[in-house]
Parts: structure tokens; C-alpha cells; sequence
């Protein structure tokens, strides 16, 4: 039997230690021994339950105690987690985590130091919560070359454009019921502007291409300048507006942004609605396929980080370290992708088929149109014509 200990007891750990406990068997089963719940490092006190008599307040009761070998970090934030994660991995034992901010700010560095002390560093619950995404990606799709990765990675900006499209709702209507809802925080900055998808994006990239990708360096823009009138006129269009990470492979270079996107009915992530995630892979064998489900929540996300923990203790004589590739690679801005674009404007037909011939424009309840354009090689070319039809947005379309 081997301990393990969870580092934080917020809405992940407390459903981390419950899922535990309610699997211990198969989560045995699947580690090769059984796993018992040594500490719960806490900040402040909890009321009475049945985790009590774990919780602690000092980690090194944990980083000093031989039989813990496997330490889930669930703790959020780059500084106490940052901190004890080093601790944990120089004093050899395997860390497992769920924060995406970490892993993508300092997982490269950390993962080095799990293999210098020859112990895993697992972060399957950082992307997509409870859906089986980066061990596929890492693993099961390991016979191709992946060519793009393009997600919903957020569910509160997913809830938020699903509710104004089929409601109505205007942007910020629609935020105040996801934060009674529990779907969004107090301060929701991190997820409508699409911080949180830019963390993800940048592990997803790392993870299938190579090259390790600064955060800072990935073109961010979230969904505050969505209009209800995008959502009326996209449907109208017979797509839907979500806001999407995406990374691809650009010749020798790599193309990482998260921006809003109009999607065409026909592809499966246009349908992913509500706290909803879905993630398509793009590989030169398999072609596209497509992961859906529960991308945030207590124990969904605590299911990946528990097999994380399972998987953590069968592989103690060999670690599992997913490569998170090198610093240095190229980026190639976004602006320079050739795509079709989705504009709103305010003009008649004549305007359009003038600046953008062949686009057949829709005209909402506002009085204004949408329409998709023909493919153009880079953004500036859109920018020079959207004067002429007095845009209001643009949004590229995935292709």
C-alpha cells in the first residue's frame, strides 16, 4: 500500500478525495496496489466531515514522509502551487495536477525536474476537466502527425454565447446567470477573456508540436464584444459563434490564438453547447477526431486527476513525464493564416457584393447583415474592406 496527498480543498480536491474513496478498488486495481489517503494540505479550517482527521496545515508533514509517493496538486494559482510541486519532485515523489495556469507558465521546468529524481509529472485534469484528451493526444494518436488542434476549452464562455443564442439573452444577462449558477466567478476575467483557453491552448500546442509555448505570446481576445446579433445572424447562417483555442502547424512554424469563430453547423463543435468542452485533433492518419464532454466541475475534473494518481503509482520503476516540448520554436501570427471570415455589418446588398463578391448577405432584427467571405490570405486584407460595408466584426471561420 502507498499514501498519496492532495494539495488544496477546494471544488476539485474535496470531489478528488471523494472520488478516491468511492473507487478505491478499481483505482487500485488500475495502480497495482492499494492507495491510501494520507494528508489534505488546507489554508484555513473546514467544517466537521469525513476527510477531517487528514487535513494538515504544514507540508512538510507530507514532502518528509517516505510513504506518500504520489502528491496532487489542486491548489490553483503559480505560487504556493508552484512551490510545493518543486518540493514534492526533489523530495522524489511523482506529482499529479489539475491547474492549467502551472502547467502551462512552469510545467516544461517542472517536468525536467521529475525526470532529474525519476518520478512522474501528470497533468491530465489541466485540459478539458473530465475529458480523456492529453493522454489520447500523447499516446493513442502517437502514429500521427498532428497537423491542428482547435477546442472549446472554456464552459463558462460556452454557456454564456449558448445561452444569447438560444435565448436571446444579451452578453452581460447572460454572465450574471452563469455566476448564479455557479458556471462563472465573481470576477470571470480569467474566462471571458479568454485567459483560461490560452493556458489550455499553450499545453495543447506544447504537447503536439514540440515546442514549448509561452502563454504570454499567444494572441488573446475572449467574448466581450460578442453581440447577440452575431448569434441571431450566424444561425441565420446556419453556423454558431464559440470562442476557440486553436493551434497548428505552419510549415517549420506554429500558429497558437484564441479568438471567437464562426462554425458551420456541419462540424461537430458547432452543437457543443453549455459547460460543455470539445476539442477536435486533426492527424495525418486518423484525420479529425473529436473529444466532447464535461470540461470543468468537481468530479469530472477530479476523474482525470484520480487516474493521474493511479497511473502515477503503477509506473513508479518507470515515470511518466508527457514531453512539453523545447522553448525556442517559431510562431507564426495569426493575422498571416489564410481563412474565411464571418462579418456583421451595416450596409445594403450592393455594398457587399461590391467589397466582397459572391458573399450572400442575411439581414437580422437589428437591420444589419452577416455574411462569410471567400478566403483571404491574411487579416489585413479583411481590415482594408470592412470600411466599405461599415463592419461591426469579423470572426475567421473553421474550416
Amino acid at each position: 500500500m502507498v499514501k498519496y496527498a492532495i494539495l488544496g480543498f477546494g471544488v476539485v480536491g474535496r470531489g478528488l478525495a471523494e472520488v478516491m474513496a468511492d473507487q478505491r478498488e478499481k483505482l487500485a486495481a488500475a495502480a497495482g496496489e492499494d492507495m491510501e489517503l494520507g494528508y489534505i494540505l488546507v489554508r484555513h479550517d473546514y467544517p466537521a466531515g469525513p476527510f477531517q482527521d487528514k487535513l494538515i496545515r504544514d507540508f512538510s508533514l507530507i514532502e518528509n514522509d517516505p510513504s506518500v509517493a504520489v502528491v496532487a496538486e489542486v491548489i490553483g494559482g503559480t505560487d504556493a502551487a508552484y512551490e510545493y510541486s518543486r518540493r514534492a519532485l526533489m523530495a522524489g515523489k511523482s506529482v499529479v495536477s489539475s491547474n492549467k495556469q502551472l502547467v502551462a507558465e512552469h510545467g516544461a521546468e517542472l517536468a525536467a525536474l521529475a525526470r532529474e529524481h525519476g518520478v512522474s509529472y501528470l497533468f491530465e485534469g489541466s485540459v478539458g476537466g473530465g475529458i480523456p484528451l492529453l493522454r489520447p493526444l500523447c499516446r493513442c494518436l502517437a502514429a500521427n502527425r498532428i497537423d491542428e488542434i482547435c477546442g472549446i476549452l472554456n464552459g463558462t464562455t460556452n454557456y454564456i454565447l449558448t445561452a444569447m443564442a438560444q435565448k436571446g439573452q444579451a452578453y452581460a444577462d447572460a454572465l450574471k446567470t452563469a455566476q448564479q449558477l455557479g458556471y462563472a466567478e465573481a470576477d470571470p476575467t480569467a474566462d471571458v477573456e479568454g485567459i483560461d483557453a490560452c493556458r489550455k491552448t499553450a499545453i495543447l500546442a506544447d504537447l503536439a508540436f514540440g515546442v514549448n509555448v509561452d502563454p504570454a505570446d499567444i494572441p488573446t481576445r475572449g467574448i466581450t464584444a460578442v453581440a447577440p446579433a452575431d448569434l441571431e445572424l450566424a444561425q441565420a447562417l446556419d453556423g454558431a459563434v464559440k470562442l476557440l483555442g486553436r493551434a497548428a502547424r505552419a510549415g517549420e512554424a506554429v500558429c497558437a490564438f484564441v479568438e471567437p469563430h464562426f462554425i458551420p453547423q456541419g462540424h461537430i463543435l458547432a452543437s457543443v453547447n453549455g459547460v460543455m468542452n470539445g476539442c477536435a485533433i486533426r492527424g495525418s492518419a486518423v484525420g479529425e477526431v473529436v473529444l466532447c464532454g464535461p470540461g470543468a466541475g468537481s468530479h469530472p475534473t477530479a476523474s482525470a486527476v484520480a487516474a493521474d494518481v493511479a497511473d502515477a503509482v503503477r509506473h513508479r520503476a518507470d515515470p511518466m513525464i508527457p514531453d512539453l516540448g523545447a522553448p525556442g520554436g517559431r510562431l507564426l501570427p495569426a493575422d498571416e493564416l489564410c481563412s474565411r471570415w464571418y462579418v456583421r455589418a451595416q450596409c445594403g446588398p450592393e455594398a457587399v457584393s461590391a467589397a466582397f463578391p459572391g458573399a450572400e448577405p442575411v439581414y437580422g432584427s437589428t437591420g444589419e447583415c452577416g455574411f462569410v467571405t471567400a478566403a483571404m490570405l491574411d487579416r489585413r486584407q479583411l481590415e482594408k474592406k470592412l470600411a466599405a460595408v461599415n463592419g461591426r466584426a469579423a470572426y475567421r471561420v473553421l474550416a
